[in-house]
């Protein structure tokens, strides 16, 4: 092998060593974008599940109070029923 066709060869060789890099940079360049557009669903998704916690928070509260309220009245309507007995002569004899 005579130094032309070395020197072909390594030309090859870099230009196809040249060509990868240049595929790589690409490759890269849309890696950065999709990384980019990963990042802002992300947070997107941060920012949704951060609102449905507050709403699951209020829902609670709102859930607590109408079981409470809910118990409020069952503890009234059995006070009621009690008078309603005693009015009625169902009183236990003393």
């Amino acid at each position: 092998m005579d130094i032309d066709e070395r020197l072909a060869a390594l030309t090859q060789t870099v230009e196809l060593l040249a060509a990868f890099h240049k595929d790589g940079e690409k490759r890269m360049e849309r890696l950065d974008r999709h990384m980019e557009r990963l990042g802002q669903h992300m947070e997107q998704f941060a920012q949704a599940t951060k609102g449905l916690a507050k709403r699951n928070e209020r829902l609670e509260h709102l859930v607590t109070d109408i079981a409470e309220g809910t118990a409020r009245l069952l503890h009234v309507a059995e006070v009621h029923e009690q008078r309603i007995g005693d009015l009625e002569g169902n009183q236990a004899p003393q």
